[in-house]
């Protein structure tokens, strides 16, 4: 049942979100049944006209999360509430109109977008389904102005409408996702490492248009990267998953300043600092072993075998994530 939506409450909120891959392995008469737990359990809550940036090594569950949340996967458990909707289980007409206002933008600029179509059809498909169902009204020529004016906004000229993917580089064909994503005017967008696969010069310029657009529109992010400084750069809030959970969640400003998680601590020292008498001066945390593997059932704390700082006592036991102070939030035993 949808319910109705209050503009000063958040836009979304995960709560307790699991994405499990089950799997089968061995032989005809001993085979062994388990899951890949690619999320283990994450729950957050977005504003309106916020960035909350989504950051951790590659294989921690940032991008399952973001395909769980916009229905992409069905989810294996949890809720996921866009403006008073709850999309886990929904119909899929409920989807659809929720889908009009929640919009993704996917990593690989080169895979994302249909060869066989240009760049103006493209742009132009969410509106003609969402027309063609009835959900939107959208004449053809409505459809091919906004096209123009989307093109535009994204740094495109709109000449190039009738050309294919092949012939754009990858910054341009990024600009064509980031379009086909404002096609439907949506208020949040789902952003799936959408510079991690460009060069760093035209990383600036998408980020720089992500910004300008949020202030434009008034649009909400949920931005998902494993560069530390994209993060920093981009988002107000930041949330820090390993292995399926989140660890820690705080203000991008504090959580870059006052890492509290033994992990956020580590991520940060890796990452390089431009000033080379501080980056000389300062100590590398070195973690040690590798991942474990998301099949794994925990029972303890899921950084447990990595944790420089660990105890007994996070053997065996679960931190739970909960506030310290100033809507920092953090799962670790040594911060209670």
């Amino acid at each position: 049942m949808e319910e109705k939506y209050n503009e000063s409450e958040a836009l979304l909120t995960v709560k307790d979100l699991k994405m499990h891959f089950p799997f089968a392995e061995g032989g005809l008469f001993s085979r062994k049944k388990g899951a890949i737990r690619a999320v283990d359990g994450i729950s957050f809550s977005v504003k309106k006209g916020e960035t909350l940036g989504l950051v951790g090594e590659s294989g921690c569950g940032k991008s399952t999360a973001a395909r769980a949340i916009a229905q992409l996967y069905t989810p294996t458990s949890g809720s996921v509430l866009f403006k008073g909707m709850e999309l886990a289980g929904c119909s899929h007409h409920t989807l659809m109109k929720a889908r009009k206002d929640m919009q993704m933008v996917f990593q690989d600029p080169y895979a994302s977008l249909n060869p066989r179509m240009t760049a103006g059809n493209i742009i132009a498909e969410p509106m003609r389904i969402l027309t063609k169902r009835g959900i939107l009204s959208y004449t053809k020529k409505e459809i091919d102005d906004r096209v123009e004016v989307l093109m535009e906004k994204v740094g495109l000229s709109r000449f190039f409408r009738n050309r294919y993917p092949h012939e754009f580089s990858g910054g341009q064909r990024q600009r064509i996702g980031i379009a086909r994503a404002l096609a439907l005017q949506p208020e949040l967008i789902l952003a799936d490492e959408p510079v991690s696969a460009l060069d760093v010069s035209i990383q600036a310029q998408i980020l720089n248009l992500f910004k300008d657009l949020q202030d434009e529109f008034g649009l909400t992010y949920v931005f998902i990267a494993h560069d530390l400084a994209v993060i920093q750069y981009i988002s107000t809030r930041v949330a820090v998953m390993y292995l399926g959970v989140i660890v820690e969640i705080a203000d991008a400003e504090e959580l870059y300043s006052k890492p509290l998680h033994p992990y956020t601590e580590a991520l940060l020292s890796a990452a390089p600092i431009p000033d080379p008498e501080i980056e000389r001066k300062r100590k590398r945390i070195i973690l040690s072993g590798d991942v474990p593997s998301p099949a794994e059932k925990r029972t303890g704390c899921y950084f447990y075998d990595r944790c420089p700082k660990r105890k007994d006592h996070c053997k065996n036991n679960i931190p739970q994530l909960k506030d310290r102070g100033n809507g920092h939030h953090v799962a670790c035993f040594l911060e209670e």
